[in-house]
């Protein structure tokens, strides 16, 4: 009869063999964004902190869009952020804390039933019509972004808004047009302004004239003779009975 085998424990410097790790997500990495990284459990008191810097960040904030990343990789959401610069500042969200963080800063509702799936939100501190342009040209290259809606001034806007905004010129371009047209303006007030005393004179000039002419034309109609001339004149002013004989009395 055979002993068994008693297994002895590993010996100093003996190597051991470790079961092989999972195979990485063929989607691509995980996108980092700091404490609101969907998906993650967060304590309590993160949450707090979370919803609190996501409420600031709607009230100082011009505008928000809401969009969603499923699918783009950390390359592609850098690239994004690249391309808005300073007029927005993307974020991935955590949909239940935002939620709370947007009813606390008198967000719509129309924005807040759109948080669904992986979502992200720009948050406008900019231009907005460049902010929009450059979300635009981005889900274009790369369609795997969907702009789901967004806020402006309290006002909530659909995908279509968004688009128009986007075509929209940018804000130097229309604030030069704007300083052409009040420059027009005001050029032509000045020359109106300018030409008032000549014609005002002319005016005047006008009215003496024609008060003269009115004048001198009534002056010969008073003392112009009638058609029966001056002795029908003085026959008419003999009184009646003047001219009865002396005979007669």
């Amino acid at each position: 009869m055979r002993t068994p085998v008693t297994p002895r424990a590993l010996a100093y410097g003996a190597f051991a063999f470790s079961p092989p790790e999972p195979t990485p997500d063929l989607a691509g990495p995980r996108l980092p964004c700091g404490p609101d990284l969907e998906g993650r459990p967060m304590a309590r008191a993160e949450k707090v902190t979370t919803v609190a810097e996501l409420t600031e960040r709607f009230q100082n904030s011009s505008g928000a869009v809401l969009t969603e990343y499923r699918g783009l990789t950390v390359a592609q959401i850098g690239e994004l952020r690249r391309s808005l610069g300073g007029n927005a500042s993307f974020s991935v969200v955590k949909n239940t804390l935002t939620k709370i963080a947007a009813t606390e800063a008198g967000v719509t509702s129309e924005l807040t039933d759109l948080l669904a799936g992986p979502s992200a939100i720009a948050f406008v501190h900019g231009d907005v019509v460049e902010a929009a342009k450059g979300l635009r040209d981005f889900s274009k290259v790369n369609p795997l972004l969907v702009i789901k809606g967004g806020v402006l001034d309290g006002k909530a806007l659909k995908p279509a808004d968004i688009a128009k905004l986007a075509d929209l010129e940018p804000r130097e371009v229309l604030l030069a047009k704007l300083a052409g047209a009040m420059k027009a303006s005001l050029a032509g007030a000045a020359a109106t302004f300018n030409a008032l005393p000549a014609q005002l004179a002319r005016l005047l000039a006008a009215l003496e004239q024609k008060k003269s002419e009115g004048g001198a034309a009534a002056v010969p109609a008073a003392v112009s003779p009638g058609p029966e001339g001056p002795e029908s004149q003085a026959a008419e002013a003999v009184p009646e009975g003047a001219e009865e004989s002396p005979e007669s009395s």
